[in-house]
């Protein structure tokens, strides 16, 4: 059991390592001319990556604040796509699996927006859809990635890519993305206000 321990942690290491900063600082430097725009943020994901897009989302309206019972602070305006239960049911019900990101994207998404995708394989269909309608939308897409990127790597502008095949760890570096780049946010945007 310690071998497996140790060697979950080395291979976690060496994806970790894996993992650009220049690809990170991009993917901050958009979202960071976002709040100072105003536009919204949208994050998306299937299974355990739906459950980092919730904790991205909130890690990026409250994590990223440096007052939070300042009235007049300026906040990021996000919402994760996996959150409404009802809405994603629906359009499973009443189109299709693979349409429960991009008819929500369809509602709210406009030009100058930021779209994220958190997806390991890179190669789900709703995953896809929804890039394609934030893309129609002329937003700016950014993709959390694992394996080889699939078919998200080519169609997003910004992604971070997580060499590695095993979705877990995949999983495990995507959650550390999200709060490295939530809190260099906060960083930044202290800096930003301080001046």
């Amino acid at each position: 059991m310690v071998e497996f321990i140790k060697g979950y942690m080395e291979q976690k290491k060496k994806e970790m390592d894996s993992i650009n900063p220049e690809d990170v600082k991009q993917v901050v430097n958009v979202l960071f001319d976002a709040w100072k725009e105003g536009r919204q943020v949208f994050i998306f994901g299937n299974g355990g990556s739906a459950s980092t897009a919730s904790h991205f989302a909130c890690d990026l309206a409250k994590g990223t604040l440096q007052k939070i019972y300042d009235p007049n602070e300026k906040r990021f305006r996000v919402i994760s796509l996996t959150d409404n239960v009802a809405v994603m049911t629906a359009f499973a019900n009443d189109v299709s699996y693979s349409d429960i990101f991009s008819q929500q994207l369809h509602n709210l998404v406009s030009e100058g927006d930021v779209v994220i995708a958190i997806t390991g394989s890179g190669n789900s269909s709703n995953i896809i859809k929804g890039i394609e309608m934030a893309k129609r939308f002329k937003a700016k897409t950014i993709a959390l990635l694992g394996f080889d990127g699939g078919k998200v790597k080519e169609l997003v502008e910004h992604h971070i890519l997580v060499k590695s095949d095993h979705y877990g760890r995949i999983e495990d570096c995507h959650l550390m993305l999200q709060h490295l780049i939530s809190s260099y946010l906060h960083k930044k945007i202290k800096e930003f206000s301080a001046r």
